[in-house]
């Protein structure tokens, strides 16, 4: 799914009328980029795309900012459109106080909702049922699987708190971005210099777990967070989260330090702690690096990728691929995944140690093979559309004589 935000009427690509001003444009897309369907969602006000999700429903939760909205409360706030999975709209909100509310974040939850993290500049009033502490806030909303507000938070202090990533957890959500706030309101912890990166963990409920700050120099822009899990088999293979990587750059204000525009990396445990930090400088350095998000591969590779320029306006993508071994000792290798499980119509395996080719053979319980499917590649898809509901065995074996089986579930 594609969401952007278009200024075009009906023509060429497009297939709707634009609703006025700007809108929110949704593409979804098959596996080999053939449309599906799409859509434009938007009123006579502006309407900018910020975020689109699939939740466990297969249905998708759209997030955008609109301005000066009929259906609003400040001068901007937040759409929401919930739409199921062939994009009919089952439902709309607007949330936000007196003043301005971005979305900056949205991510989607294990009970089929999303959790939205908003930057606020807004007193109470409009949906907004919690007070600011400064100029601005973090302000994050859990919402259900039909997209109604089950709790909301505002989290800052007496200056500028800026959300900009969330993350989900084994013990519930992570929240981050930059703060210029000393310890005041629900802020508990400092600023060493100009804008530190606040880190703070929240359980299902949105009760505080902890909060910390990081200091890099200068003003600190946190971009993404990766959570790194691994399943724990005395807790009935739950995940349990093992560590937290983030990646950001650090702009100059006032003194310039060596390493300001720079790609960085700071990996924390499970609470918090710091247990390294690294800048990113790559084979070409440019002046201006500024980081746009970091991924940690199923493989332990990290991908960090942003924009490079000499000077403003001549940037080129720069896109870093790395390995870390503290981070691949981490990251729990399965000899065979299959994913999703229970399946409907397709499913995925994905093979976890080096081969050149395999065989994907699947089984009945009762030992009849149905299928048998020659692969090269790490994840194969798998046609399941002619099962019946129940479950089979999936086996691999490579060139190398490695063999691995797991249960797979048909709804």
């Amino acid at each position: 799914m594609i969401s952007g935000t278009s200024y075009s009427g009906k023509g060429l690509d497009k297939k709707e009328d634009s609703k006025g001003g700007s809108d929110i444009w949704l593409i979804r897309l098959n596996e080999f980029g053939d449309e599906l369907w799409q859509k434009t969602l938007g009123s006579a006000s502006d309407e900018e795309a910020r975020s689109v999700i699939q939740t466990t429903d297969l249905g998708f939760f759209v997030a955008g900012n609109v301005q000066n909205s009929a259906k609003g409360y400040g001068s901007k706030d937040v759409l929401i459109v919930k739409l199921d999975k062939d994009g009919k709209e089952l439902s709309q909100s607007v949330l936000g106080g007196k003043g301005l509310d971005e979305i900056e974040k949205m991510i989607p939850t294990k009970d089929g909702g999303a959790l939205l993290g908003i930057y606020s500049r807004s007193a109470t009033g409009g949906s907004k049922k919690t007070e600011n502490f400064g100029e601005g806030d973090y302000w994050v909303i859990k919402l259900d699987k039909t997209g109604k507000t089950e709790w909301e938070k505002n989290l800052g202090g007496k200056a500028d708190d800026h959300l900009r990533t969330l993350a989900l957890t084994s013990s519930g959500y992570l929240i981050g971005g930059e703060s210029r706030s000393e310890r005041s309101g629900n802020k508990t912890s400092g600023i060493e210099e100009g804008t530190d990166l606040w880190l703070i963990s929240l359980n299902e409920r949105g009760e505080e777990i902890w909060q910390k700050s990081y200091n890099f120099g200068n003003r600190d822009i946190l971009m993404g967070t990766s959570v790194i899990q691994s399943q724990d088999s005395r807790a009935k293979n739950q995940d349990v989260t093992k560590g937290i990587l983030l990646g950001g750059y650090t702009q100059a204000e006032g003194r310039i330090e060596t390493d300001d525009e720079t790609f960085w990396m700071l990996y924390l445990d499970q609470e918090g702690n710091e247990q390294w930090r690294k800048h990113v400088k790559g084979e070409s350095r440019k002046r201006e690096e500024r980081l746009s998000d970091i991924k940690l591969n199923r493989d332990g590779s990290i991908i960090l990728a942003g924009t490079s320029a000499e000077e403003l306006g001549k940037e080129n993508w720069k896109i870093v691929k790395l390995g870390d071994k503290q981070l691949d000792q981490l990251i729990e290798k399965q000899d065979i995944k299959i994913y999703p499980n229970p399946v409907s119509d397709y499913a995925y395996v994905e093979i976890g140690f080096d081969f050149k080719e395999a065989d994907i053979m699947l089984y009945d319980m009762g030992g009849r093979q149905l299928q048998i499917l020659k692969t090269k590649n790490k994840v194969t898809k798998i046609n399941t559309q002619n099962l019946i509901q129940g479950a089979y065995l999936v086996t691999i074996k490579t060139d190398t004589n490695k063999t691995a089986s797991a249960k797979l579930i048909k709804k």
